[in-house]
């Protein structure tokens, strides 16, 4: 998982560019980011579908202490909350037809709070999501190979990202 550079995104203070080779990579790249967060962080998850979105989520989980295995896309549960190390709440705004669904659900009460926070479609929700928040983008670049952007529009996610660079 080399880090390929360094770029601004739109609407973002700090970026930065990695890149996996497999579903497996990936998953480990999570479970890295993973040791970096803490309550109340907040992850804007956005890419086609097939992009590796959930693969990501499960890293992460994996790195708190969760069983990968269980950790399944809520496409049609919406929000699935896991007891990982830190509590984490996994949403999906895939199905949502606009931010104010999205809040019914109680979402917003989330945010900030006592677990981590990981939106999978985040952009169709972006005007509900803190300002503070890391933003990662995934990308196909071949049958299992990701390019993973990401975006920091905050002092927190700027911390985390500059720990990733590092």
């Amino acid at each position: 998982m080399a880090v390929s550079g360094v770029r601004t995104l739109s609407r973002m203070r700090t970026a930065g560019e990695f890149q996996t080779r497999s579903v497996e990579e990936t998953r480990a790249w999570g479970a890295r980011l993973a040791q970096l967060l803490q309550p109340g962080d907040v992850i804007a998850l956005d890419g086609p579908l097939g992009a590796g979105k959930t693969h990501l989520v499960q890293g992460i989980l994996q790195g708190l202490d969760f069983p990968r295995e269980h950790v399944t896309s809520p496409t049609f549960t919406l929000i699935q909350e896991y007891p990982a190390r830190i509590a984490v709440c996994h949403c999906d705004a895939y199905r949502l037809r606009d931010v104010d669904e999205f809040l019914e659900l109680g979402v917003d009460e989330l945010l900030g709070s006592a677990v981590i926070c990981l939106i999978e479609w985040a952009e169709r929700v972006a005007e509900a999501l803190p300002r503070d928040r890391l933003s990662i983008g995934l990308q196909v670049s071949g049958e299992t190979a990701r390019i993973i952007k990401i975006g920091a529009s905050g002092p927190r996610s700027e911390q985390i990202l500059q720990q990733l660079l590092d």
